[in-house]
């Protein structure tokens, strides 16, 4: 890949200087340089554009905030860097502007002006935009015909994504997940099926066919005087039925397993579409002594108002609080909120995204206990839970 063209953007003459001078010390030649956004923009129209921003954010006349707007509308930049000493929520506000204004954004690079990390952070940038595939129109989204024959087949299986303790690391129970284990392709990732599935109307039968492995397993468990918690994800579309809750309660006695080792996990704002025959099906569930999960929690508006109204007994933080945790100095006021908000409601807190050390530890701090990321267990089929289990022992009902 040829080296990408950069603009300066730098207000101050000795930092600019700095920054060009590095910049060319690592190796790139096509360098533009300016003081203000409206001198910015004025640049990028002669020479076409470039393909990455290093921008300051407080400059006399056209700022920062400005620059990118304009720059964005003209199509004359693909990437940013964020270069500025502006307080950090100001700074992560930039960096959500920048995304929802198509930008590539690499990351912040801050000041003084770092070689090593200005590399890095370079290093990112993509010469040409992600294409979206679209359903049907590429082999990476197999056809209503293959998914309905593999639903016949009963090739969809449930897979495990456990929570954990954050301190002692035993396990909590397990959210469960839909993979498709294809004869042709293999393992395939709910991405490259579900938008089929919910454009057909399939999602209830795939949920059944997930719901009666999860149950299968714990029936497996309680033979040998173990149980797991199990949680499975619920469309708003579902809970219009009348018949779901009758037909999980007829299946729970059938298997002879209790209402308390299941949860439900629906997104809030799926159930700002649901009608009101929803609530029905809430209170039913949880009379079945079923759990019910906010998935998702702060990523919608009415958050808060959900949990006044529905019958909730636990709820899920969504990942990008915790993505943002050591960037975003607010974002530790929202989870340690959080904290006191379920703790109050006696509500169980599950963090979604843990996936560093460090999160988990600046998580304990805040007072949060249950977990899930990759920083303890990816996904896993059926046999690799199985053996998860073995190792960490028996865990309780949550």
């Amino acid at each position: 890949m040829k080296n990408p063209s950069i603009l300066v953007l730098e207000d101050e003459p000795f930092q600019r200087l700095i920054a060009v001078t590095a910049l060319r010390q690592l190796g790139l030649q096509c360098i533009h340089e300016a003081a203000d956004g409206a001198e910015a923009l004025a640049r990028l129209d002669a020479c076409s554009g470039v393909d990455i921003v290093l921008c300051d954010l407080r400059m006399a006349g056209m700022d920062g905030a400005a620059f990118l707007r304009h720059a964005s509308e003209a199509g004359v930049v693909r990437s940013v860097i964020l270069s500025s000493e502006a307080a950090p929520d100001l700074r992560q506000a930039i960096v959500s502007m920048t995304r929802s204004l198509g930008l590539q954004f690499l990351g912040d690079l801050g000041k003084p002006f770092d070689m090593e990390r200005a590399a890095a952070l370079i290093a990112r940038h993509t010469p040409e935009p992600a294409t979206v595939p679209v359903p049907g129109q590429s082999p990476d989204y197999p056809s209503l015909d293959d998914i309905l024959r593999g639903l016949d087949q009963g090739e969809f299986e449930a897979w495990f994504q456990p929570k954990f303790h954050l301190g002692s690391e035993t396990l909590q129970g397990a959210e469960v997940l839909a993979r498709w284990r294809h004869p042709q392709h293999g393992v395939l990732s709910p991405s490259q099926f579900l938008p089929t599935m919910e454009a057909n109307d399939l999602i209830d039968r795939l949920f059944w066919q997930l719901f009666a492995q999860g149950l299968a397993l714990q029936q497996d468990l309680a033979c040998t005087g173990r149980r797991v918690n199990l949680a499975f994800n619920l469309q708003p579309r579902q809970l219009s039925d009348q018949s779901l809750a009758g037909r999980i309660g007829k299946a729970l006695a059938v298997a002879g397993l209790p209402g308390e080792g299941l949860t439900f996990e629906l997104t809030e704002t799926g159930l700002l579409e649901a009608p009101a025959t929803s609530l029905e099906a809430l209170v039913r569930l949880r009379l079945l002594g079923c759990g019910l999960a906010m998935d998702d929690f702060g990523a919608g508006y009415s958050s808060l108002d959900r949990l006044c109204e529905l019958p909730f007994s636990q709820v899920k933080l969504d990942a990008s609080f915790v993505r943002k945790l050591m960037i975003q100095p607010r974002s530790s006021a929202i989870i340690s909120s959080a904290v006191a908000l379920t703790k109050s409601m006696d509500m169980t807190l599950v963090v979604e995204g843990v996936e560093t050390a460090e999160q988990r530890d600046q998580l304990l701090a805040l007072g949060c206990q249950v977990a899930q990321g990759y920083l303890f267990a990816r996904p896993q089929d059926r046999d690799s839970f199985l053996s998860l289990l073995a190792r960490k022992g028996t865990p309780g009902i949550h």
